[in-house]
């Protein structure tokens, strides 16, 4: 879902300076899992709302809960 190299690019910022590839698969199958959960929370946030459309505040709640 994600592309590695958007992955490699975060880790970069994070002050990464060499991971190997098993890593960065790794970390992005981990990242690829919360922002899965993440839409998820807030998915179910909004449809508790009544609403279809996801807000930030509706991410910002879930990224609370998880």
């Amino acid at each position: 879902m994600i592309p590695r190299a958007a992955i490699e690019r975060v880790a970069r910022k994070a002050g990464i300076e060499r991971i190997s590839k098993e890593a960065l698969d790794e970390l992005k199958k981990l990242v690829e899992e919360i922002a899965q959960e993440l839409a998820f929370e807030a998915a179910e946030l909004a449809r508790h709302a009544g609403r279809k459309t996801i807000r930030p505040e509706d991410i910002k709640l879930a990224a609370g809960k998880i």
